[in-house]
């Protein structure tokens, strides 16, 4: 049976997911067999299994940290926003379907013994459970019949270490405004605080962790410096833009409201003098290297306000300057003639594409979920510099593409993806980039369009990211007091 230590944080982003991923590491590090667990994750990044379920990619990460594959078990619930009062429910890994935030959570109890379930396969099969926790524990309007924060944390019998956020400010009324609002019971469960993100010399805090246990009557078991590590976040609220100083290439990735899967661009931190940045106004796109149409959840929706706020017609401007595009699962879609959806699968209506390529996407009640390998087949514009690179990848959408173009891959089960034409191509894959083959020319044929001579290398990506979180977990354990938090996993509850 396995011992569970479940992080909570005083609101979204104060870094609970990738103190979760740290734990994780850390404690394989330290010889334990570790799996991740997240009850509900609201979140458009997601993740195929090797079993062809979908789960949050905080789940899939924390996994790679574990050492392990990822299990729909680590993430039973996830809702993916479709619109800002509504989502798709997926429940161990499957489309259960679209509700309102109303009707979810007034029948959320249900879907409880999901988490149960899921949970008991895991505290079957490991040794330590790192379970993360959502939002803040005292939405005090949303507690009743909780399934994510302190009620499964009752359910399971973990014990809680709370997060606060000192880079946003306010962190004793974070932590101590969140212990005063929690019941007796659950007060309890709180074993000890952490202090995330801190800036300058942790000297200087030294009477805040004195104030704070004074007030809390709780220890702090460290206070975490902002961490310069690679590690790909929960959520939009962790996008950043990658940029060097004075970057020679320029790539834009069109920010749609609805944004998915944003991941997919972290490859190209890597890289040397290559910026990515994110862009949703027309005046700002200018005259980048290359853009980039990524996957969103409401791509009839994010054709509209892509219409609406004229991006639309400064991409076309900048493909007539031949900048090369590319679009990924909803960016693909965005790209061809016309986008319907008849069957309401997302929002329901039909709306005209932007025309670059000649495709049309039907949306239908199927979603498409695989992890594929294959060989990129581009004979011709700009993209032919990718003609035979082998990439690895992942699909997943609900829309079913009819292509008039050449196809721009062909899978290893024989069957094509994608299409390209001129300097535009698109494709279903999430990941592509992630492939070395992939990434390393797409970026070296961008230098030489630009007349850089030279040839740029990074490290495989899978190689890049296990030194990534090997570099998070020696900074943490080095903040953190591993002999205490090891003490409190033994002692339980």
């Amino acid at each position: 049976m396995a011992k569970p230590i479940m992080i909570q944080g005083t609101m979204s982003n104060v870094g609970k997911s990738l103190l979760t991923t740290a734990l994780c590491r850390i404690f394989v590090q330290d010889g334990y067999k570790v799996a991740p667990f997240k009850s509900q994750n609201m979140a458009l990044n997601s993740y195929v299994t090797p079993d062809n379920l979908e789960i949050g990619t905080a789940q899939a990460i924390q996994a790679e940290a574990c050492q392990i594959l990822p299990d729909v078990a680590m993430n039973p619930i996830l809702l993916k926003p479709t619109t800002n009062s509504g989502s798709q429910v997926i429940i161990n890994g499957e489309v259960y379907g679209n509700m309102r935030a109303f009707d979810y959570f007034r029948n959320k109890k249900k879907f409880l013994p999901y988490v149960i379930d899921a949970y008991e396969k895991l505290n079957q099969n490991y040794d330590i459970i790192v379970i993360e926790g959502a939002g803040s524990p005292v939405e005090m309007n949303l507690k009743k019949d909780d399934i994510v924060n302190m009620g499964l944390a009752q359910t399971v019998k973990s014990p809680v270490l709370l997060v606060g956020d000192i880079d946003r400010g306010g962190v004793f009324a974070q932590l101590l405004g969140t212990l005063f609002l929690l019941e007796k019971n659950e007060l309890d469960l709180v074993k000890g605080l952490i202090v995330n993100k801190f800036r300058g010399d942790i000297r200087l805090f030294a009477d805040g962790i004195k104030i704070l246990e004074e007030k809390s009557r709780k220890k702090v078991l460290g206070v975490v410096p902002f961490t310069d590590c690679q590690i790909d976040g929960e959520d939009s609220l962790c996008q950043i833009s990658h940029n060097t100083d004075n970057p020679l290439i320029d790539i834009a990735v069109i920010r749609l409201p609805k944004l998915a899967n944003y991941t997919d661009f972290a490859v190209f931190q890597q890289y040397e003098n290559v910026s990515v940045r994110y862009v949703e106004r027309a005046e700002d796109l200018r005259n980048p290297d290359m853009i980039i149409l990524p996957g969103t959840k409401s791509t009839i929706a994010d054709m509209q306000w892509l219409r609406q706020n004229h991006l639309e017609r400064t991409i076309k401007e900048c493909h007539a300057k031949k900048i090369p595009i590319f679009g990924i699962c909803g960016g693909y879609q965005l790209l061809g003639r016309m986008i319907s959806d008849p069957d309401h699968t997302e929002n329901g209506g039909e709306i005209a594409g932007m025309g670059l390529l000649n495709t049309d996407t039907v949306f239908s009640d199927r979603k498409e979920r695989t992890n594929t390998t294959g060989k990129i087949i581009c004979n011709s514009g700009f993209f032919q510099v990718l003609n035979n690179a082998e990439f690895y990848g992942y699909e997943i959408h609900m829309g079913k593409t009819t292509v008039n173009e050449p196809s721009f891959a062909v899978k290893d089960n024989s069957t094509f993806d994608g299409a390209y034409h001129d300097n535009v191509a698109g494709t279903y894959l999430h990941g592509i980039f992630d492939s070395q083959s992939v990434s390393e020319k797409l970026i070296n044929a961008l230098f030489r369009k630009k007349g850089i001579v030279g040839c740029v290398h990074a490290t495989d990506r899978k190689i890049y990211k296990e030194n990534q979180y090997n570099l998070l977990a020696d900074t943490i354990r080095k903040h953190l007091d591993m002999k205490q938090i090891y003490r409190i996993i033994e002692e339980g509850v």
